[in-house]
Order: structure tokens, then sequence, then C-alpha cells
């Protein structure tokens, strides 16, 4: 291990990013689902140092109030301070958080990324919006003793805190999609928004992301069974559903369907097919007539053939260089490597390393102006 790490040094010599640090992850029996993402997140250069950021103005942690965020908090903070500029760490008090809070990732059985990715990020939220409730109601609690003299309170309770706080994890992942539905018959548009953290999104063989962005983001229409319930018609009525994207998101997440339920079978299979992600991606299917544009920084990657089993290792950009990190190996790639994780043409191939969960960065192109 300790070869590996000095040949990476080796590799990138002098353009050895000041500061940095490449470290691998231990594996513990079947732990690779979560060493895969934990490396997307830590690559997430925005999100890191907002979780560094809070360790650091937190550090009074005691073990009564240990979760997921300071497990994670605590992880980063130990590779980024460690001496060495490579090498291997054992995220173990993490893995044991994770498995005490959520007896999915229990067993000894092979675990979805996307759903460790899910639950994290969820999970993550619930804390800071807890701990900022409970900030709000000492604050509110010593300001209701200062009274002002003809009886008001002084703490702005009605009204503001019914609003949906938005923490730094919402900051960086948080977008809003829009579901519109038009009446055929009146043509009355409505409007639904909700939010989301990641995106997923059905896949066909030979296609690419813009493609399947742009299937999410067609029109379907509503009939037969399905008619919806028109509020100005008072009925059900024939009408026309689409998805757009009305506010994307600083870190766009997408997860690939590569785990088809089929009815015959009886059981989840995975999708092998080639699916071209590109390095730079315009979201065409927003509502603004701008596109937004968004730079791939690390990709997760599913190894196997089939949902039960398998392995999980990660693609990361990292000061213009490619990295690929499996479990406790780390070692530099080269960009053109990136397109070997897209899918295979054909049914039945064996490659079986196909990517499953991209992460991409928005670029803010026209700021200047």
């Amino acid at each position: 291990m300790g070869a590996a790490g000095s040949k990476l040094e080796k590799a990138l010599g002098d353009q050895f990013p000041e500061g940095e640090r490449y470290f691998g992850l231990e594996n513990f029996g079947n732990t690779c689902y979560c060493n895969s993402v934990l490396q997307a997140l830590y690559f997430c250069v925005p999100f890191r140092e907002q979780l560094l950021e809070y360790y650091s103005s937190n550090k009074s942690f005691t073990d009564a109030e240990e979760n997921l965020l300071t497990c994670l908090a605590d992880l980063f903070t130990q590779i980024t301070s460690q001496k060495k500029k490579t090498g291997v760490i054992a995220p173990k008090r993490f893995v044991q958080r994770l498995k005490k809070q959520n007896e999915i990732f229990r067993s000894y059985m092979h675990q979805d990324a996307h759903e460790f990715l899910n639950y994290l990020l969820n999970e993550l939220v619930d804390i800071l919006e807890k701990e900022s409730r409970a900030v709000k109601s000492d604050l509110e609690s010593s300001s209701s003793s200062e009274q002002i003299p003809n009886g008001l309170n002084t703490s702005h309770t009605n009204g503001h805190i019914k609003e949906p706080l938005v923490t730094w994890v919402h900051k960086n992942f948080q977008g809003i999609l829009t579901n519109e539905t038009r009446c055929l018959r009146c043509e009355t548009v409505t409007a639904r928004d909700e939010t989301f953290l990641d995106l997923s999104i059905d896949i066909e063989q030979n296609s690419s992301i813009t493609s399947c962005l742009k299937n999410f983001s067609s029109t379907e229409t509503l009939n037969a069974e399905d008619k919806f319930f028109c509020d100005k018609c008072c009925s059900l009525q024939e009408a026309q559903k689409r998805m757009k994207i009305k506010k994307p998101p600083q870190i766009l997440v997408i997860h690939l369907k590569r785990f088809k339920y089929i009815e015959q079978l009886g059981r989840y299979k995975k999708l092998s097919y080639r699916v071209v992600f590109p390095l730079e991606l315009k979201l065409t299917n927003t509502v603004e007539d701008t596109d937004a544009e968004y730079s791939l920084f690390a990709v997760v990657v599913h190894v196997g053939s089939g949902p039960n089993h398998g392995h999980y290792v990660s693609l990361v950009k990292s000061h213009n260089h490619w990295l690929f990190f499996d479990d406790e190996n780390v070692e530099m790639i080269d960009e053109s490597a990136v397109q070997t994780f897209f899918g295979s043409a054909q049914e039945y191939s064996s490659n079986t390393d196909h990517g499953y969960i991209l992460f991409y960065e928005r670029v803010d192109v026209g700021s200047a102006s």
C-alpha cells in the first residue's frame, strides 16, 4: 500500500497539488459502496470545505452527540490533516455509526451505493435542521424573558419558523423540479414544485446523458385511466404533463437506473447499456431559457454483471488530474479512460464496469457579465 502511494506521488511528481491528500479507504468486508461515495463527496470541494468549517466550529463533540455528520466531519478532517500525501485510512467510526443507525447497511450482503448516498445526504440535512431548530428555540426562550413594555415579544416566531431551513447541504445539492400539467380542454396549466438532491433517470441502449435527460422532461399524455382532475373544469380531463428543472443545483448528481425489475424473471437485472456521459454537460431542460453548464468531477462505478453482487469504485477529478479509487488503492488514470465506463454496446460483454452515479459541478459561465 505504501508502494502504491509512493507510485502515485512519483506519477504526479512536481504536479502534486499543494495541500491535497489522496487516501484510499479500508474495506470492512462489503463497504466498497460506502467508500466509493465517500471519495466522490470528499472531492466535491465546496461540500468538503463547508463540512470542515462545520467541524472546526463544533469541535466540542462529546460521544453523546456523535452522529453521522460528526463521524463524516471527523473522517474528512483526519484525511486533510495527514502528514503524508498518500496512504490508507480506515473509516471505522463512520461505518460503525452507519450500521448502528440503519439496519439496511448491517448485513454483509451487497449494498446499493445510490441508496447509501441518498440516505446519507437526507440524514445530514435532518441533523443540521434539528441543530438549527434547537439553536432557534434557545434564542427564543432567552428572548422571551426580555419583554417590551407593551407586552409584545421580541422574537419573531410568526411566519419565520415555518420557513423551510436551507442548510449548506441544500445549498450544494438541492435543485427544484416543476411538474407542469396542462388540461387539454381548458388549457389551464397547473404547476407543482418539488425539491431534489439527485436525479434518477431511466436509461436506453446506446444513448447519452443529454438524451436521457430529454426523455426525463418529455411530454406525457394523461388519458384513459390516467386522466387528470382539472380544478377549473371540476372534472377528469385528458392532459399533458412534463417535468422541467426550475432551479438547477450547484452540484448535480445523476443516478443512472441500471437495475431494472424484469417481470418475466421475477427479479432485478443489471442494464449494461452504453450511456455516454460528457465531461462538460449543458442542461437544456430548464425553465429558464439559459442553459446551465456543468463539469464532471466524480463517477461512482458499479463493477459486476448483476444487481446483487459486484463491487464499487470511483473516478475523481482533482486539480485537473483524474484518479481511480478502489478501496485502499489509488492510482492516476488518463482522462480518456473515463469513456471506458460508459457501458457496453452489446448485451453480453466482458466489460462490466459501468458508470452508475455521476457528480457534476456547476460552472459559472456568465458570472462576469
